[in-house]
């Protein structure tokens, strides 16, 4: 165990080392202490390491993960596992605005709730929230998954492409062109999947799905003013 002390040693040396770690270091677990709400810890790193912070965070934490797990002990402030490629990034508390932002793989896991923007502009992550998420999530959403284990705010899914929504209470209202759609085995598979991984026991028939009617795909004179 790598044992890092943020106050004591400076964030910069911490990210140089977590990012200097090779696919196959020996130096696989990593504890950080005293984050004190630090911003973009733990960015970058690129190496199946395990990363656990021992406490709250600030902006961007885990941003641009790849195959790394980080563990967050706390809440996180906006911006987390932004850009992500791979790997497993958990908040075991709440989550601020744009968690999962434009993130293009791996598994984002929120155990409290998330704020608005959640997964604006995701592109192949897949994003569970084991309690409510706020206005605007999913915005412009291109691919993967959002799993709501609580409720979801206003204008969820607006301007969405083709990535999947999973509410299991209730939606405030839908964004533009944002509709129900049918659920189907393997929607169902993939979502019990995602649960499975997450350790939620929820039933899968308890959640509804939402995604794109596909009506924004091309022009029509309708909307021409």
């Amino acid at each position: 165990m790598q044992k890092y002390d943020i106050v004591a040693n400076g964030l910069r040396g911490l990210n140089k080392a977590l990012q200097e770690q090779e696919i196959d270091t020996n130096q696989t677990r990593w504890e950080i202490i005293n984050p004190k709400g630090s911003h973009a810890i733990a960015v970058g790193v690129k190496a199946p390491i395990e990363v656990t912070i021992k406490g709250s965070t600030g902006y961007y934490c885990a941003g641009m993960n790849q195959l790394a797990t980080v563990r967050i002990e706390g809440s996180v402030g906006p911006g987390v596992a932004e850009n992500m490629m791979s790997g497993t990034v958990i908040v075991e508390g709440d989550a601020s605005q744009y968690a999962g932002a434009t993130g293009h793989g791996g598994l984002l896991l929120i155990r409290g709730n998330a704020s608005s923007r959640c997964g604006i502009s995701m592109k192949g992550i897949d994003i569970v929230v084991q309690g409510n998420i706020g206005h605007m999530s999913a915005f412009m959403g291109q691919s993967g998954n959002l799993v709501v284990c609580g409720n979801a705010g206003e204008a969820l899914g607006d301007s969405l492409y083709e990535a999947n929504i999973f509410v299991r209470g209730s939606v405030k209202s839908l964004g533009v062109d944002c509709v129900e759609k049918e659920m189907n085995s393997a929607l169902m598979s993939n979502l019990q999947s995602l649960l499975d991984q997450s350790n939620i026991k929820v039933a899968v028939e308890d959640f509804k799905r939402f995604g794109s009617a596909r009506k924004l795909y091309n022009f029509s004179i309708d909307n021409a003013y």
